[in-house]
């Protein structure tokens, strides 16, 4: 990724849900439009951010459609496991011997 935005590297993108890469297009089609914006009316000093922002508009629907087709994985959700406390394991081998009786 030699031009383009740091934040969108192909590798941080797979650690995206569904939800956000759609987000994510959705904020860089609204910068390209205000790009396109501040050219027309000569206020655009960074051209090269237009070029920028269209690749990681690319980006976003490749990743978007590899996920679709079964190319590229999707992340698994990430749970919470709760944490067994000591007062628990001390516990549950007294419930043990007093079922036993």
């Amino acid at each position: 990724m030699a031009i383009g935005t740091k934040e969108l590297a192909v590798t941080e993108l797979d650690t995206f849900e569904d939800q956000r890469l759609v987000e994510e297009l959705r904020k860089a089609k609204e910068e390209l439009f205000n790009l396109r914006f501040q050219s027309a009316t000569g206020q655009l000093e960074s051209h090269g951010r237009i070029r920028a922002v269209k690749r990681d508009i690319a980006r976003l629907y490749t990743v978007i459609r590899e996920r679709e087709l079964g190319i590229r994985a999707t992340p698994a959700p990430v749970e919470a496991k709760p944490k067994k406390s000591k007062a628990k394991k001390a516990e549950e081998p007294a419930v043990a011997e007093g079922e036993a009786e």
